[in-house]
């Protein structure tokens, strides 16, 4: 194997795992992180002969990385190095490198938390900062915490802030390495907002191929800008180009062929998405076309729903796709913006904990039996409102109890490789012997719609292809199929499934009823009058469009939408038959209803009728004694901490206290908003028993729930070591500002004369910050070194400040000068 720039930091990576098993790699691409360093960690001695788990961001990257390690070695895959994605494995006894995709990772930590059969977890390409990594490198430190101080933990990047990283781990060393990069000469060519962005960046690539040589990579938002240009390049391009689309739908061979060098006497464009931005060494390409574009998945918490958005790339994203080009050659990558807006792109993409659906999220860490995701250490903590809609969600669908402890049937639905929705759909469909349908079910709405080209909304219609094998393209059903048949072995409905197959038919009854017991917000009711125009449970409109099947239908259950607009489009939905709409009205039944008014900020009751979230009648009625406090606390929960009237006594104390605990974390209690959410139960429900608004929540009640949390002897110790004010010399008491990392004192600068070193709190450790202010209380100098400035600085301000303020006084031995608090007119006095 030719020498790669990682190898040069190999001994270095091996010195620093063998010490405290933890390190963080920062390697651009092209260094061969991915592929080198877990073949050369493979016989270091601290693993013990146990395995290697290298996680990977996609499941073409993985499966990818495997095939050429494997290869390296001489070796077909599932021997010593294999791989682990959704629906597919190859492993065997003697594999000792796993390269998983990384639900697959969490999921091994759930059955088995210590992982005891593994030395060391590696998480590549970081940097892309997955919902699943993030998870998975909190649950991985908390088992390395608790379980398995040996547990080895590797975090390996092309774009990251090392140190940010390796704080979180325990300051662990950062190891880092220059890439292998050939010069890429960097084009741009502007489109206009007229342009069809599929259409420019396909004649954008074959301009490009005719001026040059060698292959090329275009990079396209999504799937339906790929398959267009797709067409528009087999009319038009050249004959001797293959033209080969890569995203993440595409079947494994499909995929297979897109990396696969092209033939001799051959050239390759190829179409992707951001699936190829990293991991990914596509043979013989020099050449790159960047769009500037990626579509993200954006969770929406008014409306419950995730919704797709084609937004502009960061400059990190940018960097990489250009550094495509120049992996084994000198290369050219043509940008279709202008060069004046590549510094107004983000730098980095925010990490997908911030934007996304925390419900599986949720679910797993109730599972880990956490239900503070405070306790665990995040790089970004999961936001405090999303995840309290995470958990309410989860109550709702049964899988936490009212206490937020995962139940029996969440369990259950953790054990299920889907969305907690789905997986509560899954359950239901089998309770009610509909398991086979749950099955298909799941697996259209898990993928691409095989049938989206007919415009009909109509679910039955997929089912019924799928089933039959009629009007449906061959490699689509294969493809769902498969996935079915995964989700019916794991859900024990195997022989259900098979025989419904083999018989080509399969009742759809009760599709309806199923996507209404994932989605009981969508359940739809369509307007008085109005065809095709639907009211859904949650709230929003919805509509059909014109001259679908099910325009007509009084009730339907909406299993996918568009995220965008005051109404959204249904794009998959059945019918709700009369006997799904009276059982799911039985479940719901008749209730009082309690729950908090967030523009109110009060608790509230009503008594309804429901057919699963779809209010029919309503009616308002007092609140039942001992239900105002749990919807007071959710509803909190749900507005944030700052709706309270805190007052800045309360915010100084929580200041305080957050300032000892970065210097003793294991001493003082979290008093940031996610702890205090998270806890409300502890030291906010005592003093808010009767309570049924937040304006009945009165400042003084703020401030003695949180002492009364941390306890008679930590609240003494509070006011020693972390005073709330400072006697200066003058005798007069200044205020400490707590509110930044470090505390600051701020005073004129003639009280602190005669003071010689700088005030300091907690027992000594932390010197506060002095802010010395002129006699007209503007600010003059800040410094946390009063020696240093009285030797080196006052000289120069008494010089300054004497002429301005002739009436202070001005001595030229601050130290032995007698602190003042007034003027010299104010005192009598001459200078």
């Amino acid at each position: 194997m030719n020498a790669l720039p990682v190898h040069a930091v190999l001994s270095e990576l091996r010195a620093a795992l063998a010490d405290a098993h933890i390190a963080v790699l920062e390697a651009p691409p092209g260094a061969g992180k991915t592929t080198v360093v877990p073949l050369a960690l493979l016989e270091e001695s601290w693993l013990n002969g146990k395995k290697i788990i290298m996680l990977e961001p996609r499941r073409l990257a993985a499966k990818n990385a495997a095939r050429f390690m494997a290869q390296s070695l001489g070796e077909a895959t599932g021997q010593t190095v294999g791989y682990r994605v959704r629906h597919e494995s190859r492993v065997s006894d003697r594999t000792r490198i796993e390269v998983v995709t990384e639900g697959i990772l969490v999921r091994m930590l759930q059955q088995d938390p210590a992982l005891e059969d593994i030395a060391l977890v590696i998480f590549d390409e970081f940097h892309e900062r997955s919902l699943q990594a993030d998870l998975g490198l909190a649950l991985v430190l908390d088992a390395r915490d608790n379980l398995r101080d040996d547990l080895g933990v590797l975090v390996m990047s092309a774009t990251l802030e090392g140190q940010r990283v390796a704080a979180l781990l325990d300051d662990a060393p950062v190891v880092r390495t220059e890439g292998q990069q050939f010069p890429v000469t960097t084009r741009y060519a502007s489109m206009t907002a007229d342009d069809d962005l599929a259409l420019a960046a396909a004649r954008s690539a074959i301009a490009l191929m005719r001026e040059e040589e060698g292959s090329l990579l275009a990079f396209f938002p999504g799937a339906g800008e790929i398959r267009r240009a797709a067409d528009w390049l087999r009319e038009h391009g050249d004959a001797h180009i293959d033209i080969t689309p890569l995203f993440g739908d595409l079947s494994p061979a499909e995929q297979d062929r897109a990396i696969q060098p092209a033939p001799s006497g051959r050239r390759k464009l190829v179409l992707a998405t951001n699936i190829a931005e990293s991991s990914l060494t596509i043979e013989g390409v020099r050449l790159v076309v960047d769009a500037g574009l990626e579509r993200v998945p954006v969770f929406d918490p008014p409306s419950g729903m995730t919704r797709l958005v084609t937004q502009r790339i960061s400059q990190a994203s940018a960097d990489q796709r250009r550094g495509r080009a120049g992996r084994n050659e000198p290369g050219v990558c043509l940008r279709l913006w202008r060069e004046a807006d590549t510094p107004r792109m983000i730098a980095h993409a925010p990490p997908e904990m911030l934007a996304a659906d925390l419900a599986n999220l949720a679910l797993e860490l109730a599972g880990w039996g956490i239900s503070d995701p405070a306790k665990l250490r995040w790089l970004d903590p999961p936001p405090a409102a999303s995840f309290a809609q995470a958990c309410e969600l989860l109550t709702d669908l049964g899988a936490l109890d009212a206490s937020g402890r995962i139940t029996t049937d969440g369990k259950a639905m953790l054990a299920l490789p889907v969305h907690p929705r789905l997986a509560h759909m899954l359950l239901r469909g089998r309770a009610q012997g509909q398991g086979a349908l749950a099955t298909i079910l799941v697996a259209i709405l898990e993928e691409r719609d095989p049938l989206a080209a007919i415009r009909q909304s109509d679910i039955e219609l997929r089912v019924r292809a799928i089933v039959s094998g009629d009007g449906i393209a061959r490699g689509s059903r294969q493809r769902l199929l498969a996935s079915a048949k995964q989700l019916a072995a794991t859900l024990g409905v195997a022989r259900e499934l098979d025989a419904h197959v083999k018989s080509g038919t399969l009742d759809m009854t009760r599709a309806g009823y199923l996507i209404a017991e994932a989605y009981p917000d969508r359940i739809a009711r369509r307007r008085p009058g109005q065809d095709a125009r639907y009211q859904m449970a949650g709230g929003r409109g919805a509509f059909l469009d014109a001259g679908d099947s099910l325009s007509q239908q009084e009730w339907l259950a909406v299993a996918t939408v568009s995220g965008g607009g005051r109404d959204a489009r249904i794009f998959l939905a059945a019918e709700l038959r009369d006997e799904d709409v009276a059982a799911l009205e039985a479940e719901a039944g008749e209730m009082v209803q309690v729950t908090f008014d967030a523009p109110s900020g009060a608790v509230v009751a009503r008594r309804v009728r429901r057919v699963g979230s779809l209010v029919l009648e309503e009616h308002p009625v007092p609140v039942p004694a001992g239900l105002a406090l749990p919807a007071l606390l959710k509803g909190i929960r749900s507005v944030g901490l700052q709706r309270l009237p805190w007052g800045a006594q309360t915010e100084n104390l929580r200041a305080r206290v957050e300032t000892l605990r970065r210097l003793e974390p294991e001493a003082w209690p979290a008093c940031n908003d996610a702890s205090l959410l998270a806890t409300l139960e502890e030291w906010l429900a005592p003093f808010a028993a009767n309570t049924r608004k937040l304006a009945e929540i009165s400042p003084g009640a703020l401030h003695e729930a949180l002492l009364y949390r941390m306890g008679h002897e930590r609240a003494r110790q509070l006011d020693a070591q972390a005073p709330e004010t400072f006697e200066l010399p003058s005798g007069q008491r200044a205020r400490i500002d707590y509110s930044g990392e470090i505390p600051v004192l701020a005073a004129r600068i003639q009280q602190f004369f005669g003071l010689h070193a700088t005030p300091a709190i907690a027992n000594g450790r932390l010197p506060l910050s002095l802010q010395l202010l002129s006699p007209a209380n503007r600010p003059m100098q800040l410094t946390r070194d009063l020696a240093s400035f009285w030797k080196n600085t006052y000289p120069e301000v008494r010089k300054d400040l004497r002429g301005r303020y002739p009436k202070h006084a001005w001595p030229e031995d601050p130290l032995t000068a007698a602190p003042r608090a007034r003027s010299l007119k104010a005192r009598g006095e001459k200078e």
